[in-house]
């Protein structure tokens, strides 16, 4: 591996990622997609993803970066030769078929258990697919591919930038023969697109910066009402799991949320929270959420909502008991007060946010990791949205992308779950919940999914 092409050095929010994977404090984000091949497609599954496969590693030079030395202070990307498809993709038939519109995906969510178990090792690439096929139809060929990732290389939005280019790529395949299929798929020379830093200042203000100084150094109370699961603990098992919203019920919560003045995200802050104080005993009187939001709006040229990389901030939005329980009906404002909160991070462009000290942390792995073993986590709950997929129908005889499930490895200095949201171009919202065993019960995550999923149909019907 020393003898490949040294490409850049890890960019600062990438080394967060390559020191907790190898810590074994975080292992991978995923998307998956399910898709439909036309019939005019008579060449084995495997034809067409193994193109398509070709076709991304040709426009994306990340997949074909690797980082070495996880383990130092100084990581950097190097670039594979080549892409052994046969050693990153693998394929499982379905045993049970594939769900129906409005069901569950339980096969899913057992790959998902499996794969967010897993990290990656060299001198493989740092992403895989699974693809998940079911031959019970003789009409058209449905499959649900599986991107699985290091974070380091790809933050979520990368994960259904990468969707949008498999839908593209196999649409163009109509005419595919078994000689243009490659098992070994050479790199190409593309440079690799820059870290945040690189092309963006990430200014940081004093008052921002000593305030957050006197949290780190001298003193951060801690309100004693603020439930954040288990101390922060080794070692990490994830659990997943998702639901789905039938389209009628993911598209009126759409409407709901404009007419609330709201988002879908700041919405389900609210949800969730409320959720949570259905569940816990009186004496937890506040929880705190973050939400991952996309840089990309703030960065130049070559970053676009179509490259694939790590852009990506967080913010923290508090919820008291008080203003979420005291009332039978949603309440609305604490929504509209949340979207505030991230139209105020958003209107910062960049600023002041908490991935820009990452320019003062000198050991990743003791400072941002190992340090926080055994200590109270700071925050209750990530809400992490890559938005949706443009519904309505493919043209005929073009292949056509349905249900997305986009999901994450739990993080053992992170939040107590995660819920990672998306919405597949068949409409449906998924809500996928990731746990760490042992820092919150199976069956307190299983109610709150389900007070979550039941208010989100009381406000729709």
């Amino acid at each position: 591996m020393d003898q490949l092409p040294k490409l850049r050095p890890v960019g600062r929010l990438e080394r967060c990622s390559t020191a907790r994977h190898h810590l074994k404090f975080y292992h991978n984000v995923a998307v998956a997609a399910t898709y439909t091949l036309p019939r005019t497609f008579t060449l084995p599954i495997k034809a067409y993803v193994y193109k398509a496969c070709e076709i991304l590693i040709g426009q994306h030079p990340i997949l074909t970066a690797v980082p070495i030395g996880e383990e130092t202070k100084e990581p950097y990307f190097v670039r594979l030769p080549n892409i052994d498809l046969s050693q990153s993709v693998s394929f499982q038939e379905r045993k049970h078929g594939f769900p129906g519109a409005d069901d569950q995906d339980e096969e899913l969510d057992a790959l998902l258990n499996i794969e967010h178990n897993v990290g990656f090792e060299l001198p493989l690439p740092f992403w895989r697919l699974v693809v998940l096929t079911d031959d019970a139809d003789d009409i058209e060929s449905r499959l649900t591919v599986v991107f699985v990732f290091h974070h380091a290389i790809s933050d979520g939005t990368s994960g259904k930038v990468f969707h949008k280019s498999f839908l593209q790529a196999l649409q163009s395949l109509s005419s595919l023969t078994a000689d243009d299929v490659k098992e070994v798929v050479p790199s190409p020379n593309s440079p690799l697109l820059p870290p945040g830093e690189a092309i963006h200042p990430q200014p940081v203000s004093i008052s921002y910066l000593a305030t957050q100084w006197f949290k780190a150094k001298v003193y951060d109370p801690r309100d004693p009402g603020l439930w954040t699961g288990s101390e922060i603990k080794v070692p990490l098992e994830t659990k997943a799991k998702h639901f789905v919203l039938p389209q009628h019920i993911s598209s009126t919560l759409r409407e709901r949320s404009r007419e609330h003045k709201s988002t879908i995200t700041t919405a389900l802050q609210v949800l969730i929270a409320r959720a949570l104080f259905t569940h816990l005993p009186e004496t937890f009187t506040k929880v705190a959420c973050t939400s991952a939001i996309s840089t990309r709006r703030f960065l130049p040229p070559p970053i676009t909502d179509d490259t694939m990389g790590v852009w990506v901030q967080e913010y923290i939005e508090g919820f008291a008991r008080n203003d979420l329980s005291d009332t039978a009906s949603f309440p609305w404002s604490e929504a509209v007060r949340s979207r505030a909160t991230l139209a105020k991070e958003l209107g910062k462009e960049g600023r002041d946010a908490s991935v820009n000290l990452l320019r003062y942390v000198d050991d990743y792995h003791k400072d941002l990791y190992l340090s926080k073993v055994g200590h109270h986590r700071g925050t209750t709950f990530e809400v992490s949205n890559i938005g949706a997929f443009p519904a309505g129908k493919a043209a005929e005889g073009m292949a056509r992308i349905g249900r997305v499930v986009f999901s994450q490895s739990a993080s053992v200095t992170g939040n107590a779950f995660e819920v990672s949201v998306a919405s597949g171009g068949d409409g449906c919202l998924v809500l996928t919940f990731t746990w760490q065993v042992g820092v919150v019960e199976d069956l307190f995550i299983l109610n709150v999914m389900e007070s979550v999923r039941q208010e989100m149909y009381d406000l729709c019907v």
